[in-house]
């Protein structure tokens, strides 16, 4: 069952629905991932909107595994997700949201 008030976001990969919750680890793994160089520009890639798909994967994936879920990049993208393109991409700015203070309010 997803935490709101842990940062957590619901996302539904191949039919079944994970946690995705981003902790300081899974914070530094993307911010490396996406050579981002800081926490601050990390943030601010993905609230300019200008983010490429194996950003929102990226992101995706980070989240699953700092929800405890053994997921790779490779396997996300090719799975099924629910909504769709524009529901990993709703799921994606909640959990960025969650994550930097914004609320619990909107998102999977």
């Amino acid at each position: 069952m997803v935490n709101p008030a842990r940062g957590e976001v619901g996302l539904v990969v191949d039919g079944v629905e994970r946690r995705m919750r981003l902790t300081l680890g899974a914070l530094a793994e993307l911010e490396e991932r996406l050579k981002a160089g800081s926490l601050v520009a990390l943030a601010e890639r993905f609230e300019s909107g200008q983010v490429a798909a194996v950003d929102l994967i990226a992101l995706l994936a980070a989240g699953l595994r700092g929800a405890g879920e053994a997921v790779d990049e490779e396997a996300l993208a090719r799975a099924e997700i629910g909504g769709g393109a524009l529901g990993a991409l709703r799921a994606g700015v909640a959990l960025m949201a969650r994550s930097f203070g914004a609320g619990a309010e909107g998102g999977a």
